[in-house]
């Protein structure tokens, strides 16, 4: 009999120490704070890396212009080499992204690799006396600047996750000269 005693004390000793850490481990989440809210976007300062690329670049580097402050830039790089690439992106007002995106590299394989495989549509949007060509499909939705002309060598997109309206306000702002 002695044997079953000691059995019942070590499973009930058991129990109670689970229980116990189980009691602790939900004081300890209690206390920890819980935010599950998007953290807020910091804005980044731009104009150096914007000059920088301006001067280093063989194409006319856009950026935008007269966007209203809900606009907030969130990255910037300028790469001189593989295809002097330039990026500017935004969070949009209703936090929806949007970004700039330029480069020589070539035009077929800049608009896949940027669009992350998104495909040419025929609808068109004049924006500002030029015409941009909707792309869709891909991770991100883009506006491409038609460059029929092809003087400069360099493709201009729009691209982000947000509505072809709020890429359109980009392009609007866009001052590419």
């Amino acid at each position: 009999m002695a044997g079953t005693n000691g059995k019942q004390k070590t499973v009930r000793d058991m129990i109670l120490s689970l229980g116990l850490i189980v009691l602790a481990a939900y004081v300890i989440y209690l206390f920890i704070p819980h935010d599950d809210t998007e953290p807020e976007t910091k804005p980044v300062d731009y104009r150096v890396e914007l000059l920088t690329a301006q001067r280093a670049a063989s194409y006319p580097v856009a950026a935008p212009e007269g966007l209203p402050d809900t606009w907030k830039p969130t990255s910037v790089r300028y790469q001189g080499q593989d295809g002097e690439a330039w990026h500017l992106g935004f969070s949009a007002p209703d936090g929806e992204y949007v970004a700039v995106e330029q480069s020589t590299q070539a035009r077929a394989r800049f608009i896949d690799d940027t669009s992350r495989g998104g495909d040419e549509t025929e609808v068109t949007q004049d924006i500002e006396g030029r015409t941009w060509i909707q792309y869709t499909g891909g991770r991100y939705s883009a506006l491409v600047l038609d460059g029929a002309d092809g003087s400069d060598g360099s493709t201009t997109m729009v691209i982000g996750t947000g509505s072809f309206g709020q890429l359109a306000t980009m392009a609007q702002a866009l001052k590419l000269d």
